[in-house]
Protein backbone atom coordinates (compact mmCIF):
# COMPACT_ATOMS: atom_id res chain seq x y z
CA UNK A 1 0.00 0.00 0.00
CA UNK A 2 3.10 2.36 0.71
CA UNK A 3 5.06 1.63 -2.38
CA UNK A 4 1.44 2.15 -3.97
CA UNK A 5 1.16 5.60 -2.32
CA UNK A 6 4.49 6.24 -3.78
CA UNK A 7 4.07 5.59 -7.02
CA UNK A 8 1.07 7.42 -7.56
CA UNK A 9 3.18 10.85 -6.03
CA UNK A 10 5.96 10.58 -8.27
CA UNK A 11 3.82 10.36 -11.21
CA UNK A 12 1.65 13.33 -9.72
CA UNK A 13 4.91 15.36 -9.56
CA UNK A 14 5.87 14.50 -12.90
CA UNK A 15 2.71 15.43 -14.04
CA UNK A 16 3.06 19.12 -12.77
CA UNK A 17 6.39 19.13 -14.43
CA UNK A 18 7.70 19.06 -10.77
CA UNK A 19 11.03 16.41 -10.14
CA UNK A 20 12.10 14.82 -7.66
CA UNK A 21 15.22 15.77 -5.01
CA UNK A 22 15.52 12.75 -2.12
CA UNK A 23 17.81 10.71 -0.06
CA UNK A 24 19.21 9.03 -3.12
CA UNK A 25 18.40 5.32 -2.74
CA UNK A 26 16.86 2.69 -4.45
CA UNK A 27 14.44 0.67 -1.81
CA UNK A 28 11.67 1.69 0.27
CA UNK A 29 9.29 4.10 -0.31
CA UNK A 30 11.69 6.66 -1.40
CA UNK A 31 12.81 4.11 -4.07
CA UNK A 32 9.20 3.40 -5.27
CA UNK A 33 9.14 7.16 -5.93
CA UNK A 34 12.26 7.99 -7.73
CA UNK A 35 10.88 4.46 -10.11
CA UNK A 36 7.61 6.18 -10.71
CA UNK A 37 8.94 9.34 -11.60
CA UNK A 38 11.97 7.81 -13.87
CA UNK A 39 9.49 5.98 -15.36
CA UNK A 40 7.47 8.66 -16.03
CA UNK A 41 10.01 10.64 -17.88
CA UNK A 42 10.78 13.07 -14.54
CA UNK A 43 13.73 14.29 -13.02
CA UNK A 44 15.16 12.45 -10.09
CA UNK A 45 18.38 13.85 -7.76
CA UNK A 46 19.69 11.63 -5.22
CA UNK A 47 21.70 12.55 -2.61
CA UNK A 48 22.99 10.47 -0.59
CA UNK A 49 26.09 10.02 2.19
CA UNK A 50 28.84 8.08 1.45
CA UNK A 51 28.27 4.86 4.02
CA UNK A 52 24.71 4.29 2.52
CA UNK A 53 26.41 4.39 -1.17
CA UNK A 54 28.99 1.39 -0.50
CA UNK A 55 26.31 -0.25 1.01
CA UNK A 56 24.81 -0.43 -2.51
CA UNK A 57 21.55 0.97 -1.32
CA UNK A 58 22.50 4.01 -3.63
CA UNK A 59 19.89 4.24 -6.77
CA UNK A 60 21.97 3.68 -10.06
CA UNK A 61 19.55 5.04 -12.70
CA UNK A 62 18.77 8.94 -11.46
CA UNK A 63 19.42 11.79 -13.58
CA UNK A 64 22.12 12.58 -11.35
CA UNK A 65 23.90 11.05 -7.57
CA UNK A 66 25.51 13.64 -5.52
CA UNK A 67 27.57 11.73 -3.35
CA UNK A 68 27.96 13.45 0.43
CA UNK A 69 30.30 12.92 3.21
CA UNK A 70 27.78 13.56 5.08
CA UNK A 71 23.96 13.29 6.59
CA UNK A 72 24.29 16.62 7.65
CA UNK A 73 25.59 17.47 4.38
CA UNK A 74 23.18 15.56 2.77
CA UNK A 75 20.45 17.62 4.37
CA UNK A 76 21.81 20.85 3.56
CA UNK A 77 22.02 19.84 0.39
CA UNK A 78 18.34 18.21 -0.17
CA UNK A 79 17.00 22.10 1.38
CA UNK A 80 19.23 24.10 -1.16
CA UNK A 81 17.74 22.42 -4.27
CA UNK A 82 13.93 21.36 -3.08
CA UNK A 83 11.60 23.83 -3.84
CA UNK A 84 9.03 21.68 -1.06
CA UNK A 85 9.39 19.23 1.02
CA UNK A 86 7.11 16.17 1.21
CA UNK A 87 7.39 13.22 3.90
CA UNK A 88 5.69 9.89 3.33
CA UNK A 89 5.04 7.15 6.18
CA UNK A 90 8.60 6.10 7.31
CA UNK A 91 10.49 6.02 9.96
CA UNK A 92 12.80 7.37 12.65
CA UNK A 93 14.81 9.65 9.68
CA UNK A 94 11.56 10.62 8.27
CA UNK A 95 10.80 12.30 11.42
CA UNK A 96 13.50 13.67 12.73
CA UNK A 97 14.50 15.34 9.04
CA UNK A 98 10.60 16.44 8.66
CA UNK A 99 11.17 18.31 12.06
CA UNK A 100 14.35 19.54 11.62
CA UNK A 101 13.03 21.40 7.89
CA UNK A 102 9.88 22.58 10.27
CA UNK A 103 12.08 23.78 12.68
CA UNK A 104 14.28 26.04 10.11
CA UNK A 105 10.95 27.72 8.07
CA UNK A 106 9.53 28.21 11.71
CA UNK A 107 12.88 30.39 12.15
CA UNK A 108 12.46 31.62 8.63
CA UNK A 109 15.58 30.18 7.52
CA UNK A 110 13.31 29.14 4.47
CA UNK A 111 9.53 29.51 3.25
CA UNK A 112 8.78 26.48 1.25
CA UNK A 113 6.30 24.70 2.04
CA UNK A 114 6.25 21.28 3.94
CA UNK A 115 3.32 18.50 3.81
CA UNK A 116 2.68 15.08 4.76
CA UNK A 117 1.14 12.58 2.76
CA UNK A 118 -0.96 11.09 5.28
CA UNK A 119 -1.57 7.33 3.55
CA UNK A 120 -4.05 5.46 4.94
CA UNK A 121 -4.04 7.80 8.39
CA UNK A 122 -0.56 7.09 9.14
CA UNK A 123 0.12 10.61 10.63
CA UNK A 124 -3.02 11.05 12.12
CA UNK A 125 -1.81 10.09 15.85
CA UNK A 126 0.87 13.04 14.90
CA UNK A 127 -1.61 15.45 13.50
CA UNK A 128 -3.64 15.11 16.67
CA UNK A 129 -0.23 15.70 18.69
CA UNK A 130 0.74 18.94 16.52
CA UNK A 131 -2.81 20.35 17.48
CA UNK A 132 -2.14 18.85 21.08
CA UNK A 133 0.91 21.36 20.95
CA UNK A 134 -0.74 24.36 19.75
CA UNK A 135 -3.70 24.04 22.48
CA UNK A 136 -0.88 23.82 25.51
CA UNK A 137 1.11 26.63 23.61
CA UNK A 138 4.51 25.17 22.75
CA UNK A 139 3.79 25.63 18.99
CA UNK A 140 1.80 29.29 18.16
CA UNK A 141 -1.57 29.17 16.02
CA UNK A 142 0.20 30.87 13.34
CA UNK A 143 2.95 28.17 13.10
CA UNK A 144 0.62 25.40 12.89
CA UNK A 145 0.14 25.78 9.10
CA UNK A 146 3.81 25.51 7.75
CA UNK A 147 2.46 22.00 8.17
CA UNK A 148 0.00 20.57 5.85
CA UNK A 149 -1.36 16.95 5.43
CA UNK A 150 -3.39 15.80 2.74
CA UNK A 151 -4.52 12.26 1.66
CA UNK A 152 -3.60 12.11 -2.15
CA UNK A 153 -0.85 13.40 -3.46
CA UNK A 154 -3.21 15.68 -6.49
CA UNK A 155 -4.62 17.58 -2.92
CA UNK A 156 -1.14 17.61 -1.18
CA UNK A 157 0.37 19.49 -4.33
CA UNK A 158 -2.35 21.72 -4.96
CA UNK A 159 -2.31 22.87 -1.56
CA UNK A 160 2.11 23.72 -2.04
CA UNK A 161 0.71 26.18 -5.09
CA UNK A 162 -1.30 28.03 -2.82
CA UNK A 163 1.09 28.19 0.24
CA UNK A 164 2.14 31.46 1.95
CA UNK A 165 4.80 31.08 4.48
CA UNK A 166 3.22 33.19 7.70
CA UNK A 167 4.82 36.33 7.75
CA UNK A 168 6.06 36.14 12.28
CA UNK A 169 7.92 38.63 13.07
CA UNK A 170 9.28 37.05 16.40
CA UNK A 171 8.93 33.56 17.08
CA UNK A 172 9.32 33.63 20.68
CA UNK A 173 8.28 36.29 23.29
CA UNK A 174 9.69 36.85 26.90
CA UNK A 175 6.46 35.72 28.93
CA UNK A 176 7.28 31.97 27.34
CA UNK A 177 10.50 31.26 28.24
Amino acid sequence: MYREAAAALGRALTARSLGLVYGGASIGVMGAIADAVLESSGEAIGIIPEALAVKEVAHQHLTRQHVVSSMHERKAMMAELSDGFIAMPGGWGTIEELFEILTWAQLGFHEKPCGLLNVHGYFDGLFAFLEHAVEEQFVKPEHRPMLIMEDSPEDLLERFDRYRAPQVRKWLTPSQT
